[in-house]
């Protein structure tokens, strides 16, 4: 409680939550999703290109040879059962080829129980992919390294996180989703000021790591 007063709040990117990454390249865009918490509308920077979205519409477009046309659907401080009542309907009538989902923080810092955090992604991930999206899972963000929390409560999330993350794991092999963990060496320079959210660079490392390391490579 002490921490969340005394947090510093950044506000979420500013400009459209839609655009177009790869205008010059041939063929049909690939339409992507990046649904999700904080980190997919931005906060930290201050558009949305600079942003987790916006640098992976870029990386994707190169690794495909494709336009990426892509849309950031997320919410400030929202969880995954949250999300799946508020922003899971503001999506389904819309086709995507590819949807990334991006949750974790907040229901590490809401102690969101396993069962609900199973249910809440499963239940998203199904109603994308029914409607012929290629779905994956972004892994729950590293807590232990947010320097704008105590060092005792950042190994205490930290530890929640990685058990989050595993049974994250666990439903993408038994949905045939993707699931990218976040396992890059951690540097705080990948912070915004606040010490919570990403930085410019934070951003481009993570969307970086996620083309490199295969993020719907196999997409036909």
């Amino acid at each position: 409680m002490h921490t969340r007063r005394q947090a510093l709040r950044l506000s979420p990117a500013e400009g459209p939550q839609r655009g177009l990454a790869g205008a010059d390249l041939a063929g049909e865009p690939l339409r992507l999703l990046v649904l999700g918490e904080s980190t997919v509308v931005g906060v930290g920077v201050s558009c949305l290109r600079a942003a987790l979205v916006g640098r992976l519409a870029e990386a994707l477009a190169v690794r495909h040879g494709r336009p990426v046309a892509w849309r950031a659907c997320g919410e400030n401080g929202i969880t995954a059962v949250q999300a799946c009542e508020r922003l899971l309907p503001q999506v389904l009538d819309e086709p995507f080829d590819l949807a990334l989902l991006v949750f974790g923080v907040n229901d590490v810092t809401h102690l969101t129980s396993l069962s609900r955090w199973r249910v809440a992604l499963g239940n998203m991930a199904e109603a994308l992919a029914g409607r012929g999206t290629r779905v994956a899972f972004s892994g729950v963000p590293p807590l232990q390294h947010f320097s704008a929390l105590p060092w005792l409560l950042r190994q205490v999330l930290g530890k929640r996180a990685a058990l989050l993350d595993s049974c994250l794991r666990q439903l993408a092999a038994r949905l045939g989703a993707e699931h990218h963990p976040l396992s890059l060496k951690f540097s705080a320079d990948y912070l915004a000021v606040d010490g919570y959210h990403p930085s410019r660079l934070g951003y481009r490392i993570w969307a970086e790591g996620l083309a490199a390391r295969g993020l719907f490579a196999r997409f036909d």
